[in-house]
């Protein structure tokens, strides 16, 4: 019963959430010792304790291909079905950096094509450092929103193949998203900058031209002198 999907839950992308994740990856999950402890008869709510507490992201790692404590929890979720404000409740948790990419991972996975991008683009904006499992088993180091940009753009993502969204710019042509404004973006006047570039090129004309008016007063000063 532990390794069921909850009779209740609804399909995803018209299979059985579970199957989201490849079946040699989802025995692996079953029979490793986190799981096994910590998972079983958790519920959405109490899943969130167990979220709190990791401390790096991942799929499998190491010669046996053993399942991050990330992994497990994500199966456990699709298992579950949480309602869809525990998981935006998890997207918008700014305290844990981990309870965060957890959520956004999750939703990327059964989340329509606009909530994706409406609840994940702005946590581009959080560059709050991360650690990553590596397949050898080691850590590196990442951040909040490079996780979050593999996520929209890549089709393969801590061992679980992504499924498929629309591109962006799609949507945009589509009139579904609007167009997306960066910061940068925001912050570029260009009619600002060139009034303050004329601005700048008087300034230095007219230190140029004292410049010279000096230095002929000083050419006469001498010629006089002599």
């Amino acid at each position: 019963m532990a390794n069921r999907t909850d009779p209740t839950a609804a399909t995803v992308h018209g299979t059985n959430p579970q199957n989201l994740i490849e079946y040699i990856v989802r025995c692996k999950i079953y029979d490793c010792q986190y799981w096994k402890e910590h998972c079983f008869g958790l519920t959405a709510e109490s899943l969130l304790d167990k979220a709190v507490q990791l401390r790096a992201c991942g799929g499998t790692f190491g010669g046996a291909r053993k399942p991050c404590e990330f992994l497990c929890l994500i199966l456990k979720l699709l298992q579950l079905q949480p309602e869809k404000d525990i998981i935006i409740a998890y997207i918008q948790n700014d305290e844990f950096k981990y309870v965060r990419i957890l959520g956004a991972y999750y939703l990327r996975l059964v989340g329509k094509p606009l909530e994706v991008y409406r609840y994940l683009e702005p946590l581009l904006f959080d560059n709050r450092k991360v650690r990553i499992r590596n397949l050898d088993g080691s850590f590196s180091l990442s951040h909040v929103d490079e996780c979050v940009d593999q996520m929209l753009h890549t089709d393969l993502l801590f061992d679980i193949a992504l499924p498929r969204i629309p591109h962006r710019l799609m949507l945009e042509r589509t009139k579904q998203l609007d167009p997306r404004v960066s910061v940068l973006e925001e912050n570029f006047d260009e009619e600002a900058l060139m009034a303050e570039a004329g601005a700048v090129a008087e300034a230095e004309a007219a230190a140029k031209e004292t410049e010279d008016a000096v230095a002929k007063e000083r050419s006469r000063s001498r010629s006089r002198s002599r």
